[in-house]
């Protein structure tokens, strides 16, 4: 993969990124998602402002904007090995999270990335991405803690790269991307945390929202 191919797949994955779901959905239930609970427009607070419909079809439409240009830059380039396709998926995916979390059109506010990081997960390995679910569920089920549960789970992703990414088990890239790929990982994890920070504040000084309960 040539570099200009790899900043295509970013631009492409950074455009998708931008569309304000969470936003535009709360909108047309009538409600300003920027001006409710968090201020976020991301699952979690739709969820805690709308309901658990309106929480999963935002969810599911975050998925989905991560989703789909990888598919189509994977369509539209063809790779020759999973090497490759691992690197258009990561490019795209990662392009999409900052389009989610820092958006360039005016007005529309960021999220946090979670789900569009685990549209990302699913897409280089969906067997994987199943177990981490579960450990990002047991999280939350123990401590209540949804923001916990999503930078454990990233960091998590980060490490089983650092330590099983040589391996071949866990993932289907080679050997040949393994220190691009930690430094991938890597970014994720540090990007997730640094869009957690206030709730890792609120998680040391005991004042962080509980899962199933309104601000």
């Amino acid at each position: 993969m040539s570099i200009v191919q790899l900043c295509v797949c970013f631009i492409v994955g950074y455009i998708f990124g931008n569309i304000p779901n969470g936003y535009l959905y709360a909108k047309s239930q009538g409600v300003d998602i920027y001006h409710q609970g968090s201020g976020n427009p991301g699952s979690t607070n739709v969820l805690r402002t709308l309901g658990k419909r309106a929480g999963i079809t935002v969810l599911l439409m975050d998925i989905a904007k991560c989703m789909v240009p990888i598919f189509l830059m994977i369509l539209f380039w063809k790779p020759g090995n999973e090497d490759q396709k691992t690197l258009i998926l990561m490019l795209t995916g990662i392009g999409a999270i900052l389009g989610h979390n820092f958006p360039i059109l005016p007005g529309v506010k960021g999220g946090k990335g979670v789900a569009c990081t685990g549209a990302l997960l699913i897409a280089l390995s969906p067997l994987y991405t199943l177990g981490l679910l579960c450990f990002f569920i047991l999280i939350v089920l123990i401590t209540k803690y949804v923001s916990l549960g999503s930078v454990l789970s990233v960091f998590v992703f980060f490490f089983s790269v650092l330590l099983m990414g040589k391996s071949g088990i866990l993932f289907p890239f080679s050997e040949a991307i393994y220190l691009p790929m930690c430094g991938l990982s890597m970014f994720l994890a540090l990007l997730c945390l640094f869009q957690h920070r206030e709730n890792v504040k609120r998680l040391l000084n005991g004042t962080e929202n509980k899962f199933g309960k309104k601000k």
